[in-house]
């Protein structure tokens, strides 16, 4: 799993360089096998979007979202997570809530338009609720035992 906060933020929630970090994404998915968390589209999805084999996008409720973002700010603070990268703890943000309540309008559009731009073949898959991913991750398990 190439998780791509964890190639893009550095100690502190320091933001990383543009081409340092296009660098270590290209390296990270130079493999055949791979998957991606995350988009950074404007950033890394031409890289990634174009080697892909399909875009699974978890579409949840942006209730949903906040909650579970105030969940972990508060209670998960201590809580290892293989997606946070090193020396960047889990802490309260407002600026994140704000993106994800505004995700819908402002970010899915510009993910969109670069979807279509840098990979309009690419198959998209859209999981809304918990059952859908549960059953599309129990179709790829069943899948890889052949």
């Amino acid at each position: 799993m190439v998780h791509l906060d964890v190639l893009y933020w550095r100690p502190g929630w320091q933001p990383s360089d543009k081409p340092s970090f296009r660098t270590r994404v290209t390296e990270a998915i130079a493999g055949d096998e791979w998957i991606v968390d995350g988009s950074f589209s404007g950033l890394v999805f031409d890289l990634t979007l174009a080697r892909a084999d399909i875009l699974v996008a978890i579409d949840r409720p942006r209730w949903l979202c906040q909650w579970r973002i105030l969940w972990r700010s508060a209670f998960d603070r201590d809580r290892s997570r293989p997606d946070l990268p090193e020396g960047c703890p889990e802490q309260f943000d407002w600026k994140l809530m704000k993106e994800a309540w505004r995700y819908d309008t402002e970010r899915a559009p510009v993910i969109e338009a670069e979807r279509l731009q840098y990979g309009p073949d690419v198959p998209v898959v859209r999981l809304r609720r918990d059952r859908d991913i549960q059953g599309f991750l129990d179709s790829v398990s069943a899948g890889s035992d052949d």
